[in-house]
């Protein structure tokens, strides 16, 4: 048997070898250049995942190859403009690849990852009033609170003398803002800093494991069941998420005494479950208990990461470039002194800021939370893409960071220039083609469901705490690992306490 075995192996893997080598020279999309060993495996590109710094080869490679490049045998990484609508557009018949399928449980769906093209539609429609800008002043409260319990510990560090981690603390932060709007109440981590259950660790072997599990997707199904028994694989943080979110949905529907909840830590306002669990008892065939469980988890496994990593985006750039810091800390200032700005901040008060706006915009610009093509699948009929034609059942996706590094687009692309939003604004094409290439929370059908709950988280904390401190990097380089999200690991920095008014030295 073992005899056969070792006759069999090498023949398997030389006929699978000798497939591919006829896939490749018999392909129509042969010529698409790219990496040698691209055009042959898998391989090449999962390995270049695994490193985490993919966004920036990404980057290089359309430098190298051109507007198409292939990574694996039938993927494609695009670097077109006029693309952008054809495979990401409203009404787009693109659906996500299979890679997408690496961030659920196998036998269930969820929002983000669910392929199913109508399915997908039908859930945001039930849901994405929840999500919406009208939805913003109620979850105003939530914020605050968080927003306040941040500056005390900013205040602390201050009085302390002591460095910390900045990428960490707004993590902190936008967990206990999530878990406060969707369950009414926070999860702690703004207390100590601690991570609460090891909720934050769960989340990062997530983000490891389906990154790299969805490039071989077939060998999800087969790995989960085995890996979710342990608690230091992806796998198994994503069971733990799973059962933190059941859990806290358990205890908020036990939680049926309003005056005790008044005497709790819980904020005075109705929070998403709340929301949810009225529409499912007014009709619970339009929304179920699954409806609950799915929204809740994306809420918990999305809802931190992207936030805090554009919120070190932001506050990275302004510290690395005195200038514009200087600049927008004017803004705020005179908005303050003009009584158009007030303690809290009003998600409302900095929308009127043109200068904060431009900040933001080119920030998100620069270090967008995801660093992976956003890949889908060519639909029947196939497509032409960049003067291409491209078979049903090819894989294609633009990464956010090669569309914000664009040349054509936003000339001078690696720097932190905010005024390039508002010179644009008086040349209404280049404004449109810009707008269309910014894309830190996706584009069309699918952008980010949490899309202006991030932004309000955002809005309210940076103003104030610009125009409340003075903050001093350790470095003026730092690491980022790229697992689907582009994660800072090292921004540390010394803050003090500022004088209102005061300017920055020159």
């Amino acid at each position: 048997m073992y005899l056969s075995l070792l006759v069999l192996l090498p023949l398997l893997i030389s006929l699978q070898f000798l497939l591919r080598l006829t896939r490749a020279t018999l392909s129509s999309l042969r010529d698409i250049p790219g990496p040698f060993l691209a055009r042959y495996t898998t391989l090449w590109y999962f390995n270049r995942v695994r490193k985490g710094g993919f966004e920036h080869e990404n980057i290089t490679l359309h430098q190298q190859y051109g507007p198409v490049v292939r990574v694996a045998p039938n993927q494609y990484s695009i670097s077109d403009p006029a693309a952008i609508k054809t495979i990401y557009g409203t009404g787009s018949r693109f659906a996500k690849s299979a890679w997408y399928d690496g961030w659920k449980h196998p036998k269930q769906w969820t929002v983000f990852s669910d392929r199913d093209i109508r399915r997908h539609a039908d859930t945001r429609k039930r849901f994405a009033g929840l999500y919406s800008m009208s939805s913003l002043v109620h979850y105003e409260p939530f914020v605050d609170h968080c927003a306040d319990l941040f500056d005390r510990r900013l205040a602390e560090f201050s009085q302390d003398k002591k460095s910390f981690n900045m990428g960490h603390w707004f993590q902190c932060y936008a967990f206990d803002v999530i878990g406060n709007i969707t369950f009414g109440e926070r999860f702690g981590f703004l207390d100590k800093g601690e991570d609460i259950d090891g909720a934050m660790a769960a989340v990062h072997k997530v983000l490891m494991y389906s990154t790299l599990v969805g490039i071989y997707p077939e060998w999800h199904p087969r790995l989960f069941g085995l890996l979710s028994k342990f608690a230091w694989t992806g796998a198994g943080g994503r069971a733990y998420i799973g059962q933190f979110v059941q859990q806290k949905i358990r205890l908020h529907e036990e939680k049926t005494d309003k005056l005790e909840k008044g005497r709790s830590e819980h904020v005075q306002a109705q929070d998403f479950v709340d929301k949810l669990i009225m529409a499912r008892n007014k009709d619970p065939e339009k929304v179920t208990d699954y409806h609950l469980f799915i929204m809740g988890q994306s809420n918990v496994s999305a809802g931190s990461d992207t936030t805090a990593i554009s919120l070190s985006g932001i506050m990275w750039y302004l510290l690395q470039n005195e200038a514009v810091l200087r600049k927008l800390r004017d803004e705020i200032d005179d908005y303050t002194n003009r009584g158009l700005l007030s303690e809290n901040v009003a998600f409302k008060e900095s929308q009127e800021m043109p200068y904060f706006q431009a900040v933001m915009k080119e920030a998100l610009r620069m270090h967008s939370a995801t660093g992976l093509p956003m890949w889908r699948e060519v639909p029947a009929g196939g497509a032409e893409i960049s003067g291409r034609y491209f078979p049903a059942g090819t894989i294609v996706g633009m990464n956010t960071w090669v569309a914000h590094y664009d040349e054509r687009v936003f000339p001078d692309a690696k720097s932190f220039r905010p005024e390039r939003w508002i010179e644009a604004e008086s040349e209404p094409e280049r404004l449109k083609e810009m707008n269309q290439m910014h894309m830190p929370f996706g584009l069309g059908s699918r952008t980010c469901l949490g899309k202006h709950i991030s932004i309000l988280e955002m809005s309210k904390l940076i103003p104030r705490i610009v125009r409340d401190y003075n903050f001093t990097p350790l470095r003026r380089s730092w690491t980022t690992e790229n697992y689907w999200f582009v994660r800072p690991s090292d921004f540390e920095v010394f803050v003090q306490r500022r004088v209102r008014g005061q300017k920055l030295s020159t």
